[in-house]
Order: structure tokens, then C-alpha cells, then sequence
């Protein structure tokens, strides 16, 4: 191609708006660039593979003609081109196809592929199964734990009531001392002791929060005839057993 006069009236006449000359010339390029590709395809010589099954397919769609053998043979013995084999026309019309192998694998590597893809599928689909599993379980031990947790604050409160109403009682009756250590609520602030002593402590009230409640809630219906469950302090024993429907908080549910 010549080269454009840039000092030619065409080459002044032309839009020279910003931008449009660089489009024109990428358009251009690019019409330049696949006009060049059909003509390297057109020019490109076909390897051996192509050419044999270009021929080939060729070959397959062609009808079997009067030069074939075989073909020759049937009609003899009545056979008509596009009617179904067999004496009462129940077989095939269509010559079984040819599977031909073009690849460098060996035999039965295609079905291993699919049986490997296969295996690959299911072991995918198994671990999806398990860690679902797994969510639902974590999910489940998530609401026991939460469930128990709000189980023992609600018993921590019980036996915080508890610990006040026996306080209460005790000194009505002039006891200056709990049975227990932990049958009253300790103060908040208080005089340090001993390392000893708190070892103590610490070994002579090692029961767990429902043990705790349930020794302090007998020992307020034996010694005071109160029921924390009811809020109620009866006259005696006879009066507690007969009106008070338990000694635990389902039984007043």
C-alpha cells in the first residue's frame, strides 16, 4: 500500500475531529490482521489426520452402491436399499457406526476416565453429606450447651434466693452462724484470711450448684418449715407436707 500524502488536499479534507483518525486506524489493523489469518488458513496445508478424516466422513455418508460385495449379495437374496433387515423387516435400516480411535490411549481408557470422573463425583457428594453432618451436630451441641447454660443460671438465681431467705430465717431464730458456710450469701467485702483457710473453704463446699440447692432447700423445710418454691413459711412439718405441692421447682410447675 502507498503511504497517504500527508500534504494532499484528500488527506485535509478528512475529519480531523479528536480521537477519529486513531479508530480508523485500529479498524483498520484489524481488518488487515484477519484478512491476513483467511488467507494463512486458506494457504495452510492440511496434515495427514485431516485428510484422512475428511475422506473418511466422505466415505460414510456415501451410500453403499451396486460395486460393494456385500451390498450386491443382499439384493440378490431380495433386499431393497432402506429396508430393515431380517425376513420379517424387524432389524436395523442403518448400518451399525463405526467407533474409530484416533487418540494415542490404550483400550478402555475412556470408560476408566468415566469411572474415575464417576468416583470423583460421589466422593465430593459424600463430603458435602458429612459436613452437613457436621454443621447439624455442632448446630445441636450449640442449643445443649446454650439450654444447660440457662439452666444453671436459673438455678445460680434459685440458690441465691435461697442462701437470702435462709440468712433471714437463721437470724430470726438468733443463729449467728450458718450450718454451712455457704448456706448464706457471703459479703462482698470481707476480712482476708488465711491461704489455709480459704483451701478449706474451698474442699468443704466443692458440691456443684444443684447439689447446693438441694441440700439448702431441705435443710429450710426442716429446720425453718419454709418452701422457697411457694415463698411460704408454714407452722410445722404436718402443715408443710400437707399444703406444699413439692420440694422442687417442677413440682410447683
Amino acid at each position: 500500500d502507498e503511504e497517504e500524502d500527508y500534504m494532499s488536499d484528500l488527506f485535509i479534507k478528512q475529519d480531523v475531529r479528536p480521537g477519529l483518525p486513531m479508530v480508523r486506524r485500529v479498524k483498520e489493523a484489524i481488518q488487515k490482521e484477519e484478512k491476513q489469518k483467511e488467507a494463512n488458513e486458506k494457504n495452510r496445508q492440511k496434515s495427514i489426520k485431516e485428510e484422512e478424516k475428511e475422506r473418511r466422513d466422505l466415505v460414510l455418508k456415501s451410500a453403499l452402491g451396486n460395486e460393494n460385495k456385500g451390498f450386491a449379495l443382499l439384493q440378490k437374496m431380495g433386499y431393497k436399499s432402506g429396508q430393515a433387515l431380517g425376513k420379517s423387516g424387524e432389524g436395523i435400516v442403518e448400518p451399525i457406526p463405526l467407533n474409530i480411535k484416533t487418540g494415542l490411549s490404550g483400550l478402555g481408557h475412556e470408560e476408566l476416565k468415566k469411572r474415575k470422573a464417576e468416583e470423583k463425583l460421589e466422593n465430593y457428594r459424600q463430603k458435602l453429606h458429612m459436613k452437613k453432618q457436621a454443621n447439624e451436630q455442632a448446630a445441636d451441641q450449640f442449643r445443649i450447651r446454650f439450654k444447660t447454660k440457662q439452666e444453671e443460671r436459673k438455678m445460680e438465681g434459685d440458690l441465691r434466693k435461697s442462701q437470702r431467705a435462709c440468712q433471714q430465717l437463721d437470724m430470726q431464730k438468733d443463729i449467728d452462724v450458718p450450718k454451712e458456710t455457704w448456706f448464706w450469701i457471703e459479703p462482698e467485702e470481707e476480712d482476708k484470711k488465711d491461704e489455709e483457710d480459704k483451701e478449706d473453704e474451698c474442699t468443704s463446699s466443692d458440691l456443684s450448684v444443684s447439689e447446693k440447692l438441694h441440700i439448702l432447700t431441705a435443710y429450710l423445710r426442716e429446720e425453718h418449715f419454709y418452701c422457697i418454691w411457694c415463698g411460704t413459711t408454714y407452722e410445722d412439718s404436718e402443715d408443710l407436707s400437707s399444703n406444699c405441692p413439692g420440694d422442687s421447682a417442677a413440682d410447683h410447675d
